[in-house]
């Protein structure tokens, strides 16, 4: 599977939207570490979009690509809207969330509560299609409380497919809308990968993606014998040292060649960036407490970064965290 190239072009790995952790701090940090990997934005919602602060939800920098945008919403003409708006930024790809549990999202009606209505799915996807030439794609759930069975999710997808979306990334759990928190919806509804597996043996002429509890190149690997990509979430920002292999393992580029320090110096320049814009370097640093998880000094690494910042540049902040760990590791 090294070096494969889907037939739409869709990089094999990408790192999921999540919220407060896939802003474009991180996003530039995680481009650091893989070349390849598909990032997403945080979900934004159409009304951020189309009557907030535009440049703070949409603008990116370029080293991000490819990079696609969530979009949460439930009007056809806003969602529409969004894209056009969207478009001026140059995004890779947008894509509709129909996952997210959270009590907020349901009060909007979206999110995973559209599993219900996949006929008006099917017109947002119609909607986003008809304001961009770039790829539109749908991430959803198994399903959610009381649509749990594979044949109802089947039912959703070829709802979508028909209004010409031919990329799903499906979580592998049922979204449960009563009773569980967010958290909990990530770990206690039970892993069903075999239904996403179906899924594709099923509709193969559809890109179907996995997402959920990937934790492992070879969990990756396992999952790429019959879906066509993967999605990781938490292990990407958790432990973002975990990204360094992904180019080699599933795009065919040579291995990784910096060290974590050198990863972190490279950073300066976007730090002088940030103190100039009068933005905190907390914006940055926030996304760095897991780069030396499971080494000597990782302690103290997140102990230089944690607590009330000193106000010096960031790029110091940042040097004299380095000097509480070692440049080499056994």
């Amino acid at each position: 599977m090294t070096g494969k190239t889907l037939r739409r072009g869709t990089p094999l790995v990408s790192i999921a939207p999540m919220m407060d952790w896939t802003d474009r701090h991180y996003r530039y940090f995680a481009r650091k570490l893989s070349l390849r990997v598909m990032l997403y934005t945080e979900m934004v919602t159409t009304g951020a979009i189309i009557h907030g602060d535009r440049d703070r939800f949409l603008s990116f920098d370029e080293a991000e690509r490819p990079l696609a945008l969530q979009i949460g919403g439930d009007d056809p003409d806003d969602v529409a809207r969004s894209i056009e708006i969207a478009e001026t930024y140059g995004y890779d790809e947008y894509n509709l969330n129909v996952g997210c549990p959270s009590d907020k999202v349901q009060v909007g009606n979206f999110g995973a509560c559209l599993m219900a209505t996949p006929d008006k799915v099917a017109r947002l996807a119609q909607a986003m299609q008809s304001a961009t030439d770039k790829p539109v794609s749908v991430k959803h759930r198994i399903g959610i409380d009381g649509l749990e069975s594979y044949d109802d999710m089947l039912r959703f997808v070829d709802t979508v497919a028909a209004a010409g979306v031919e990329r799903f990334t499906v979580h592998a759990r049922i979204a449960v809308l009563g009773g569980l928190s967010p958290k909990q919806n990530r770990t206690i509804p039970p892993i069903r990968y075999d239904d996403v597996y179906r899924l594709k043996k099923e509709r193969p002429e559809l890109e179907i993606g996995l997402n959920g509890q990937v934790r492992t190149y070879e969990d990756i690997r396992c999952h790429l014998e019959t879906v066509d990509t993967v999605m990781i979430g938490r292990k990407a920002y958790e432990d973002p040292w975990f990204l360094t292999g992904l180019d080699e393992a599933f795009f065919g580029e040579p291995p990784f060649t910096l060290s974590r320090h050198d990863v972190v110096e490279s950073l300066y320049p976007y730090m002088d960036r940030l103190d100039a814009a009068g933005l905190p370097p907390r914006r940055m640093i926030n996304h760095l407490f897991g780069l030396f998880t499971g080494l000597p000094g990782s302690r103290r690494w997140k102990q230089a970064l944690s607590g009330q910042l000193p106000p010096i540049p960031g790029r110091d902040i940042l040097s004299h965290a380095l000097e509480a760990v070692p440049e080499t590791f056994p």
